[in-house]
């Protein structure tokens, strides 16, 4: 069985606390072996005065590397790294944390967990307060 059905339900999680202005950070993390590519963060970044895109930086070991998406697009850029090397994708919220799993078998799994962040990230903070979320 694949895990992607159960990535995507992850994944609108994500927008969804994007929407409800409670999203802190996303992180992909925990490798298999000794990988090039460290972490990959994900945070959203205001474009102009009324809308944003997301900042997809990528940590790998001698360098970051940053792109900007869409938030639409953004699943199409991280989905891939799913398994391939990442094991791991966490969503940090001020509502819960959520943690998508994939075990040795390439099942997945979603975890929530209380919040470790108290606040929203600061650009969720000043979209809510200009009324763009």
């Amino acid at each position: 069985m694949s895990f992607h059905p159960l990535f995507a339900e992850f994944w609108e999680k994500v927008t969804q606390s994007i929407e409800n202005g409670t999203y802190a950070k996303l992180t992909l993390a925990k490798t298999i072996g000794d990988t090039e590519l460290k972490n990959i963060y994900m945070r959203p970044v205001l474009d102009g005065e009324s809308s944003f895109k997301m900042s997809v930086i990528a940590r790998y070991k001698t360098e970051e590397v940053e792109s900007i998406h869409p938030l639409e697009d953004t699943f199409a850029v991280l989905a891939p790294y799913m398994n391939n090397p990442f094991m791991t994708a966490l969503l940090f919220t001020t509502e819960n944390d959520l943690t998508f799993k994939l075990n040795k078998k390439r099942v997945g799994s979603i975890i929530e967990q209380a919040p470790t962040f108290k606040n929203a990230s600061d650009v969720i903070i000043e979209m809510k307060e200009k009324g763009i979320i």
